[in-house]
């Protein structure tokens, strides 16, 4: 599997990640706009079967209408954060004063399940905290976390009806997967799980519950 960032995008600077494999596409998470996320899918040649999300945050979910309905690809996230992709209530639109566009139509997915793309195998796993239905994705030796983990720092736990022992506890889970897998977050750059575990400031009890050199 092959990963294509796109970072910084819009107002909160949020990322989407191109996954593909063997000409088979997805993406993780849908900011911004769909006009700038389908150049950079055209650039590679490729077009979206799935878009795969995190959580449903309104600067996550901008450009969903228009890849769907360029695109035709199915939209998938967690039953507990559907009906942000219907709420500019609870998809904080009207908290940050973001455009919303309400997405119809979506799937959902749960701890656990397992999306094929191409011949790779995409993991979900439930990571409450930023929010209650917030997930990670497993793909090889990657990791996308969302709101969850970013370099450094950890998500917030005010807006979205989670708390920050829920969201340790889910940084753990990740963790005890002991493979140092490159962290994809919602924002910012890139990272990895053992630079996170020994060095990111809010992980210390985690780190030296689970000790430094856990992760292999």
């Amino acid at each position: 599997m092959t990963v294509a960032p796109i970072y910084n995008l819009g107002d909160f600077g949020t990322n989407c990640y191109i996954l593909s494999d063997g000409g088979h596409a997805a993406l993780v998470d849908a900011p911004f706009s769909a006009d700038v996320i389908s150049r950079r899918l055209d650039s590679l040649g490729l077009e979206p079967e799935k878009i795969l999300m995190t959580h449903g945050h309104c600067d996550h979910i901008e450009a969903l209408n228009g890849l769907v309905k360029k695109y035709g690809c199915e939209v998938y996230i967690s039953d507990e954060d559907l009906p942000m992709l219907t709420d500019s209530g609870l998809c904080l639109a009207d908290y940050f004063g973001a455009p919303f566009e309400p997405f119809y139509g979506a799937k959902t997915f749960s701890d656990g399940d397992v999306i094929i793309l191409g011949g790779a195998d995409i993991r979900v796993m439930s990571t409450a905290g930023h929010t209650l239905g917030s997930v990670s994705f497993i793909a090889d030796e990657f990791i996308f976390t969302g709101d969850t983990l970013f370099e450094g720092t950890v998500g917030r736990t005010d807006l979205g009806g989670g708390s920050f022992e829920q969201l340790i506890r889910s940084i753990e889970k990740i963790m005890k997967t002991q493979k140092n897998r490159i962290v994809y977050a919602g924002h910012g750059a890139p990272t990895d799980l053992r630079t996170e575990l020994r060095f990111n400031p809010y992980l210390r009890e985690l780190c030296d519950s689970l000790g430094e050199n856990f992760i292999k």
